[in-house]
């Protein structure tokens, strides 16, 4: 069972701090692009992380340095929006 009070506590978080993006969509080539697009040149990791067992999402792990809320809900943002990108976690 779940305490009511602990849905209602937000993630703490020091920054400037490591995280990870997991990011889904058709294709890998497409999501490389989508992290172009987004955060440009900006030094990161994008590793394979899933492949849906008809093939038909392919799941990646992108991982960078954010240096406070507001970017990391920037990078957020900007991914989910991005036509290539089905759902970011």
């Amino acid at each position: 069972m779940v305490n009511i009070n602990e849905i209602d506590q937000k993630l703490e978080l020091v920054y400037p701090t490591d995280w990870r993006y997991k990011i889904v969509g058709a294709e890998r080539k497409a999501l490389e692009q989508a992290v172009k697009d987004v955060i440009l040149e900006r030094e990161h990791t994008l590793g394979h992380s899933n492949t849906s067992k008809t093939g038909k999402y392919v799941s990646m792990n992108l991982d960078l340095l954010v240096h406070n809320e507001d970017e990391r809900q920037f990078i957020y943002e900007a991914l989910k929006a991005h036509q290539h990108i089905k759902m970011v976690l």
